[in-house]
């Protein structure tokens, strides 16, 4: 997990991305241009909020989310993905 320094605003969350999968569990090696995006990840950093819209997740919880969900975004070289609480579909 990174230490990134950015605050989100509100219920929103900022994620690390986990790798895409390399080989398939038989061994055949995946090529770049046919590996998924992940959709699970670690978030780095977590928004405060409101009255109602709570955030549910902490730093370093690592999340379940949609295939489309969030924007990717670049800080200091590093990709991230940036989306709603809601957007999250629980904790692994």
């Amino acid at each position: 997990m990174s230490k990134v320094n950015f605050k989100p605003n509100e219920d929103r969350i900022l994620v690390e991305s986990a790798a895409a999968e390399e080989k398939t569990a038989s061994g055949i090696i995946i090529p770049d241009t046919a590996k998924e995006k992940p959709q699970v990840g670690t978030i780095v950093a977590v928004g405060e909020g409101t009255t109602e819209k709570p955030v549910t997740v902490k730093v370093g919880d690592k999340v379940l989310y949609g295939k489309y969900s969030g924007t990717e975004i670049t800080i200091d070289g590093a990709e991230y993905l940036i989306m709603r609480n809601s957007d999250v579909f629980g904790t692994v």
